[in-house]
């Protein structure tokens, strides 16, 4: 499809995008919305989500940060 026939069809979708009459719910999707918590975990995937959900060593993720720069400093005197 040529650029012309290209833009010609996204300038129509977009048309109909823009002035199309939608009646949303907003009750019905906030009760979804509230539903959901956003947390649900597929069972496939729980013994995953617990795995990397604990931080094993107690540390904080900039440590090995702070090291290597420590490191590269002392590599420069």
């Amino acid at each position: 499809m040529g650029r012309g026939r290209q833009k010609a069809k996204q300038t129509k979708v977009a048309r109909e995008l823009k002035y199309r009459s939608v009646s949303t719910d907003f009750a019905s999707l906030e009760e979804e919305l509230r539903q959901s918590s956003g947390s649900d975990i597929p069972p496939a995937y729980a013994d995953l989500a617990q795995a990397y959900s604990q931080d094993d060593d107690g540390e904080d993720d900039y440590s090995l940060d702070d090291e290597l720069l420590d490191d590269e400093e002392e590599d420069r005197r």
